[in-house]
């Protein structure tokens, strides 16, 4: 069987090795160019974390305009019938965020490698560049998966509401500010993204996160919406209650650089 049908949102490296001559696998690399170039998957496409990101102020984290998604995708073949294999090499926080993108351009075929590059064996890596796939696409934009900052201001204090904020702790407590104001989202719950990943067990996703999330009141029977400070951190978060099975997820792609930077959104320490 090399097909990835019956398979898990998250995977490991032997399920993908199967499976790296599958026709409609595009494999999406989200390290860095110099780590790319020194070792890859083989077949892995590069793509730069960056290109995910609007990159602009106050809230560089928001989705990136549709012609730039629509050139994104159309580099890396983008059809209906693809299954993305996503991986980066921080555990999981650009491959996350890649998978909020694939949700807004409603493609649901996809998996996370569970560990990322650290997970992957050192002596299945190549050097060679996959050559161009270019073809046009037009994508159509959905805005399910995503929290607007009018969106959470309007659901602000609601009891199936849990905000999820992957952030530190000294962030969230305002005692690191990186906007204008320092502080949380009044309600949100801290729970920094490293935390959901096993350091000992190469940056692999925690298998007993779940107790930790219930203890804190972010339960499957609440919509969470999760953060950080530019949705990258947010990316894992997102990634994990989507494996977890958690049925109301939302990104807030604005962050805190966005809410931070408002001048009228409600703040606490």
């Amino acid at each position: 069987m090399t097909d990835f049908s019956g398979l898990p949102l998250v995977i490991e490296p032997a399920d993908l090795q199967a499976r790296l001559d599958a026709p409609e696998l595009i494999l999406v690399d989200l390290t860095s160019v110099e780590r790319y170039g020194s070792g890859h998957i083989p077949g892995a496409r590069f793509v730069d974390p960056k290109r995910t990101q609007l990159g602009q102020p106050p809230a560089p984290g928001l989705l990136p305009a549709k012609v730039e998604l629509e050139k994104l995708f159309a580099e890396l073949g983008h059809n209906p019938d693809a299954v993305y294999v996503v991986y980066d090499d921080e555990g999981g926080s650009w491959s996350g965020r890649f998978i909020w993108l694939l949700d807004v351009i409603g493609h649901s075929r996809y998996h996370y490698l569970n560990g990322g590059l650290q997970a992957w064996p050192a002596s299945v890596l190549s050097t060679d560049v996959p050559s161009s796939r270019a073809t046009p696409v037009n994508l159509r934009l959905h805005a399910e998966p995503t929290a607007t900052l009018e969106y959470l201001q309007s659901r602000l204090g609601a009891d199936d509401l849990v905000i999820w904020d992957a952030r530190s702790p000294a962030e969230y407590r305002g005692e690191k500010v990186l906007s204008a104001r320092g502080g949380h989202i009044p309600g949100a719950v801290n729970f920094e993204w490293t935390k959901a990943l096993d350091l000992n067990d190469k940056q692999r996703i925690r298998a007993d996160v779940l107790k930790d999330l219930e203890a804190l009141g972010i339960t499957k029977d609440k919509e969470v919406v999760t953060h950080c400070q530019t949705h990258r951190r947010s990316g894992l978060t997102y990634l994990v209650a989507k494996q977890l099975g958690y049925p109301r997820v939302k990104a807030y792609a604005g962050s805190w650089s966005e809410w931070g930077n408002h001048p009228h959104t409600p703040v606490d320490v």
